[in-house]
């Protein structure tokens, strides 16, 4: 039963893990309803994640492989000029994923245990919602990636941190912050998601380093590795349609569901249906 709870996770991880709905909020609310209701555990996200992000990079694959030789290229062997703009964007997702990196070290307790409170989940979903969506709307929307400012790429940096507690959403919290920033919304979700790979994938090689030989732990290790590849194929198929999305549409829908999924998860808890 473990595998086929594990397939269904994996579908869900990739299926919210680019909309900026929270996929460790889905991953939290979903498993209160698998036959054992337990929580997956913030190490089966961590892990599982690996999955969406290599969806990132084969998705990004000609950006990325670019970004980071002319990098090197710059670096070490100084044949590309530093204000070379793939050089400069390789700089600022360096910088951008400094403030998660330490968020996450200091906070690894809080994050595994008091972060995952639905109480907390159900308030962030809509707090961070109403944000996105005012955002979405008076945000000017005119500033391409190629104007990425330093400032502007810590700044998209730090917002990325509030990811750490699940309800907010890494792509939420960055592309909230393009857009305040005055990104267009292309842009803006375009650097989120280059931003997230270095992230996600340290975390997720910690955690499956640390992790997944724990006995106690809710899934075991070939569970998890099925949920990966699972949630690795759906992100892929999720991430160009998003991206094709938002360079037509507005995030209005996704606004709507996170503050009525969020007020869903605070009638509950008050009628004691489900559990924090």
């Amino acid at each position: 039963m473990h595998i086929l709870e594990a397939i269904f996770l994996g579908f869900v991880q990739g299926l919210t893990e680019f909309l900026p709905v929270s996929s460790s909020a889905h991953l939290r609310i979903v498993g209160l309803f698998l036959p054992d209701a337990k929580d997956p555990g913030a190490a089966f996200t961590a892990v599982t994640q690996l999955g969406t992000e290599t969806a990132v990079l084969i998705y990004f694959w000609k950006d990325i492989t670019r970004i980071v030789g002319r990098w090197f290229r710059s670096v070490f062997r100084r044949d590309v000029p530093k204000g070379d703009p793939d050089v400069r964007l390789g700089w600022l997702v360096i910088l951008g994923t400094i403030p998660i990196g330490v968020a996450g070290l200091l906070l690894k307790d809080s994050i595994e245990t008091t972060f995952r409170s639905l109480w907390i989940v159900a308030v962030v979903l809509i707090v961070f919602g109403v944000v996105l969506g005012v955002l979405d709307v008076v945000g000017r929307k005119v500033r391409p990636i190629e104007q990425m400012t330093f400032r502007n790429g810590l700044l998209v940096g730090l917002a990325q941190t509030l990811a750490l507690v699940p309800g907010v959403s890494r792509s939420g919290a960055t592309v909230s912050m393009g857009l305040a920033l005055g990104y267009t919304r292309p842009a803006a979700a375009r650097f989120a998601f280059l931003l997230a790979v270095p992230a996600v994938f340290l975390s997720g090689l910690y955690e499956a380093a640390t992790s997944l030989g724990d006995s106690g732990a809710p899934f075991g290790v070939v569970d998890t590795l099925i949920a990966t590849v699972v949630a690795f194929v759906v992100g892929f198929v999720v991430i160009a349609a998003f991206m094709n999305y938002i360079s037509k549409r507005s995030f209005l829908p996704f606004v709507v569901y996170r503050i009525a999924l969020g007020i869903v998860l605070i009638v509950l808890l008050s009628l004691g249906v489900i559990q924090p």
